[in-house]
């Protein structure tokens, strides 16, 4: 059932197709602290766009009227961010949703903002008298473990909803947790589900599962589902490799929590079977899909967005970026590892290969939780540039090529 009502969130005019475009932008001359910190390839630059947002700002979406829509988690909100004077930096913070269970994954789809809250999924669109929301969604599994719930449409006009497992190690109570889950998008159950027939009626809207905790996922330019995925913890500072692309396949079992990838880099063709989790047994790791790229273990990869849309060097729009969050659970100090943005080079459709793209945020020696900043999630803003969300900084940074 479809709750519908009216409520005034602010008065925010959203006019539709009012895109603009790098090519009347003024670039900022002035430096600041993340030119200062940040790191990037020659040609690039970077900035802040909006700073001391209280809540953690984590998940983007460019709105039909070309502006920054933000979620932040623990302040409850939706934000836009509007830069009406074309200066690169947020104008202010206009509220557009408040008091929400830790809003996180947010995507406007014909007039609506969808958003991705604690146990459900609800829309928004401005109205005459302010802006207008539904619930799609009431019945996603709480909170608790890993609470973060992102949303995307698929190519197929599908609603899909990523939500993280209940605990670091061990089986799911609810077979929705752990997950990849799809539906149409009023909420209804897609017919060609791979579990549509199930008796159980849980397991009918799921399109994945064995996936710990996909914080996002995008689809490839030839329609393939590709996910981040952050593994295990309690195996040292080396294990499980860090599953940072997981080539998902509709109806399949991806190995959380029972097998991992092993190596490190491009599993072509899955040369690398998965294999087990040596807390666990009975379970035959061949049957689970293995990760495409793998990276040192607790790299905890985030956000991903690709640059096809962006005004970047040829070279660097047909690339994947990833935001790595930085390790948590490691030991020795000489593994900690970075919080940064990682480019992956796409050759035939596969990720060849990667390198880092932007860094900066830490310390050397430094743990990412005590960094003075630590990206998130990635997106392509309508003017070209890769806005970049910092929840432990409270910050978005924008980044462009050539000063445009």
């Amino acid at each position: 059932m479809i709750h519908l009502g009216r409520v005034v969130l602010g008065a925010v005019l959203v006019v539709a197709g009012a895109y603009w475009t790098a090519t009347h932008f003024e670039p900022p001359t002035e430096l600041d602290e993340a030119s200062s910190r940040i790191r990037l390839p020659p040609g690039f630059a970077v900035r802040i766009f909006a700073e001391h947002l209280e809540g953690a700002p984590r998940m983007m979406s460019v709105g039909p009227d070309g502006q920054l829509y933000v979620s932040l988690i623990y302040g409850g909100q939706v934000v836009r961010l509007p830069d009406h004077n074309r200066d690169g930096r947020a104008d202010r913070v206009e509220v557009v949703a408040e008091g929400l269970e830790l809003p996180h994954g947010l995507e406007w789809y014909r007039g609506w903002l969808y958003v991705a809250v604690s146990t459900a999924v609800i829309r928004l669109r401005p109205g005459r008298s302010g802006w207008e929301w539904e619930t799609v969604l009431s019945d996603i599994p709480g909170p608790s473990g890993h609470f973060t719930r992102t949303l995307h449409f698929g190519p197929d006009g599908k609603l899909y909803v990523s939500v993280g497992s209940e605990t670091n190690f061990g089986p799911e109570r609810d077979p929705r947790r752990a997950a990849i889950l799809r539906f149409n998008p009023d909420g209804s159950i897609p017919a060609d589900n791979p579990f549509a027939s199930d008796p159980d009626p849980r397991r009918r809207v799921i399109w994945a599962e064995g996936l710990k905790n996909s914080v996002d996922f995008t689809w490839t330019p030839r329609g393939e589902l590709w996910a981040t995925h952050n593994g295990t913890d309690h195996l040292g500072d080396d294990l499980p490799p860090e599953e940072v692309i997981v080539a998902v396949q509709p109806g399949g079992f991806h190995g959380w929590p029972y097998c991992y990838t092993p190596g490190l880099g491009l599993n072509l063709k899955a040369e690398r079977s998965e294999v087990p989790d040596p807390r666990t047994q009975g379970f035959d790791c061949r049957k689970a899909v293995p990760a495409l790229f793998t990276a040192p273990a607790h790299s905890a990869p985030l956000g991903m967005t690709w640059a096809k849309n962006s005004r970047f060097p040829a070279a660097y729009r047909d690339s994947l970026y990833i935001a790595y969050h930085g390790s948590l659970g490691v030991q020795d100090p000489a593994k900690y590892r970075d919080c940064k943005i990682e480019r992956f080079v796409i050759q035939n459709g596969l990720p060849v290969r990667s390198e880092t793209f932007a860094t900066g945020w830490r310390a050397p020696g430094q743990m990412c939780r005590e960094a003075w900043g630590r990206p998130v999630g990635l997106v392509i803003g309508a003017d070209g540039a890769m806005y970049v969300s910092d929840a432990r900084g409270g910050r978005i940074y924008r980044i462009w090529y050539g000063g445009r």
